[in-house]
């Protein structure tokens, strides 16, 4: 034993460190291979499991119910609450002006927030007191601005006294009284109130372009218009994707401004939105399982139109590259 020892150059007591080594170093890859950052995210993980989708779930078990919220035996109705959404001549209403209200609101904040972003990126005087005054509309709540805003378009209001006061009294009308005016109103305060953001994100963007990119463009003689188009719209093109799945979100969500400014989705239901439907069915009517019907086809749609606007932009930049 001795000399094979002295043959192998490995004696008894190598022999055990390197097993313990080898043990320890097995141990050391199990320990590896458990994700690192799991003790930090198993907090949130426990709440939104527990919380956000328990809360899904259970809306989910209400929506086959015909209940009123307070009845401790509530009827079981199975798909009918959504048999009858479908057939709800309003939920096509609510969906109608959500299609309309987020294709509106998301082109012309999108326009306009490329363009002040692009006009503040310039060296312009009193850069950041524009920057402020285009802002402060986000953080304004609605639920102040609302009576404002009534005021503001009622009949005798101040936006008809400009109007008769320019030569344009011709165009006076009651604009939150009628349904063919209300949801304009609608949309041309929300995009008041969020273009902020939309300025903010794309002037963030922006200067993440390479400027020598820019520079080199100005050196070859491109257009302000051309530079725009070539080089500022496709480097913010991520940007705008992001943008749209919170429009579309956000317009899936529009509850407080149509419900606050106009007579809570009227008149006429000419501004009812899924918002708006679902409270008005669930707290005034007492009809918590067909709300809650209503509530999940809000979060399906919800889910389907980040799906599509994420693959069309990743689409886009693929052609793109």
């Amino acid at each position: 034993m001795a000399i094979t020892g002295a043959s192998t150059g490995v004696t008894p007591d190598r022999t055990r460190a390197l097993r313990s080594t080898a043990s320890g170093g097995g141990k050391k890859r199990r320990r590896l291979s458990q994700p690192p950052g799991l003790p930090w995210i198993l907090p949130a993980l426990i709440l939104s499991v527990g919380l956000l989708y328990y809360c899904i779930g259970y809306t989910g078990v209400i929506s086959t119910w015909n209940w009123d919220g307070v009845s401790p035996n509530p009827q079981s109705v199975g798909l009918n609450n959504y048999i009858q959404v479908f057939q709800d001549p309003v939920f096509w209403d609510a969906i109608e002006h959500t299609v309309i209200f987020f294709v509106v609101t998301f082109v012309i904040q999108t326009f306009l927030g490329l363009l002040f972003a692009t006009l503040l990126h310039s060296k312009i005087r009193l850069a950041v007191v524009y920057k402020v005054i285009i802002f402060v509309p986000v953080v304004l709540a609605p639920a102040i601005m609302a009576p404002v805003f009534r005021q503001l378009f009622a009949p005798d209001g101040q936006f008809n006294w400009v109007l008769a006061h320019v030569g344009l009294g011709f165009l006076q009308q009651p604009w939150i009284g009628q349904t063919s005016t209300s949801l304009a109103v609608v949309m041309s305060i929300t995009i008041w109130e969020f273009t902020g953001v939309t300025f903010i994100l794309y002037f963030a963007a922006m200067g993440q372009i390479d400027q020598s990119v820019l520079e080199a463009a100005r050196i070859d003689g491109a257009s302000n218009w051309r530079t725009l188009t070539s080089i500022i719209w496709p480097g913010v093109r991520g940007t705008t994707v992001a943008l749209g799945v919170l429009s579309a979100i956000g317009a899936l969500k529009t509850f407080d401004v149509p419900w606050l400014v106009t007579s809570q989705g009227g008149p006429v239901y000419s501004t009812e939105f899924l918002g708006t439907y679902i409270y008005r069915i669930t707290i005034p009517l007492d009809r918590v399982g067909y709300g809650a019907a209503i509530s999940i086809i809000l979060l399906v749609v919800a889910v389907i139109m980040a799906i599509i606007i994420q693959r069309r932009g990743r689409e886009r930049e693929g052609s793109v590259d």
